[in-house]
């Protein structure tokens, strides 16, 4: 049974409604722009989504009756609270009491009104702060979590737990999927809450822009990140999905059923900086801020298993930072235009 034979049975039986959950989000707005290439090639796909304006996912009554009203086949649960270094040294409550809220709500919710398909997106977090390199599947729940962002880390592995409990007391098909350090069009390139690249980014671009001599990154440079351009992960997410339940099974455990999504290799974050230098065209001094946390030194993923599945990243790392900077320009453009 191929990748693609569970849909194309179910489609058998008429539309397929999909319910994405974050598609305002960098993740879910590439899954969503993948299901509707899907719906213009000819499936039959009913794709639903809802802003957090419409519907507030930790809002247990709200997701309840939009889960009664929508009835949807399938949930893809891409939506979360996320942020960098600061956003989750600063917010640890909201981070874990939202991130649960969200989870727990929409999956319960999404059983309770029949769904037996949902995918659920969490985190390399998941892992402990020192772990073997790179981080297998298996290392869950085996050390300590890194404290800069173990709040976010213990809802992500919640989740994790809840689709395997309902899928083993109900029977049902929930799957997660662990990325690595994500970047891409529509990322937070916000200058406190964001991620590191997308943050190099814009530290750059500003730096280059303003004629700057210097740019300081936080911490010594040493640490080492993997990072997978979002259009690569969209097309993981729906890889996975797509699974024939035999073939998900065959390569996945009842209680250790989440699979990791990377590209396999790793950057220190002073080659980041010089990658993102270049293709900003920086030629300034780049320095380090020592007093600054570094975090986890390392975080690289074992993606052996998603490979053995048949799937594997193919976007590079210099390409996604190139693209991922025009689409950051086109949209400062944007915002200068509107004024």
């Amino acid at each position: 049974m191929n990748c693609r034979s569970r849909w194309k049975m179910a489609e058998a039986g008429g539309v397929r409604k999909i319910y994405v959950a974050g598609h305002r989000g960098m993740v879910g707005g590439a899954i969503l722009r993948r299901l509707q290439d899907r719906q213009a090639s000819g499936e039959a796909l009913e794709l639903v989504t809802r802003t957090h304006s419409e519907l507030d996912l930790t809002n247990q009554a709200a997701v309840r009756d939009f889960m009664q009203a929508q009835r949807p086949d399938v949930v893809i649960l891409a939506a979360a609270k996320v942020g960098g270094i600061h956003a989750n040294n600063t917010y640890p409550a909201d981070f874990i009491y939202e991130n649960l809220m969200i989870e727990c709500n929409v999956i319960h919710q999404a059983f309770s009104v029949g769904v037996k398909y949902l995918l659920q997106l969490g985190s390399s977090c998941i892992y402990p702060r020192a772990v073997p390199q790179p981080m297998r599947e298996d290392a869950l729940l085996t050390g300590v979590l890194e404290p800069t962002n173990e709040p976010y880390a213990v809802a992500k592995i919640a989740g994790i737990k809840l689709c395997e409990s309902y899928n083993r007391q109900h029977g049902v098909d929930y799957r997660s999927v662990m990325p690595t350090n994500l970047y891409g069009p529509g990322d937070n390139f916000h200058p406190e809450n964001s991620h590191v690249l997308p943050a190099l980014i814009r530290r750059f671009h500003e730096a280059q822009r303003d004629g700057l001599d210097e740019v300081v990154i936080w911490g010594t440079g040493k640490p080492r990140r993997e990072f997978l351009h979002v259009d690569d992960m969209a097309e993981a997410s729906l890889f996975v999905l797509d699974l024939s339940r035999d073939e998900y099974e065959a390569n996945t455990q009842p209680m250790l059923s989440h699979i990791n999504v990377g590209c396999g290799v790793d950057v220190s974050i002073a080659e980041l900086a010089g990658m993102v230098a270049n293709v900003t065209g920086y030629t300034g001094r780049i320095t380090q801020d020592v007093s600054k946390p570094d975090g986890t030194m390392r975080k690289l993923m074992d993606v052996s298993r998603l490979a053995t599945m048949g799937w594997r990243a193919n976007i590079s790392l210099e390409d996604g930072i190139r693209e991922t900077y025009a689409w950051f320009l086109e949209q400062a453009d944007a915002d200068i235009r509107a004024k």
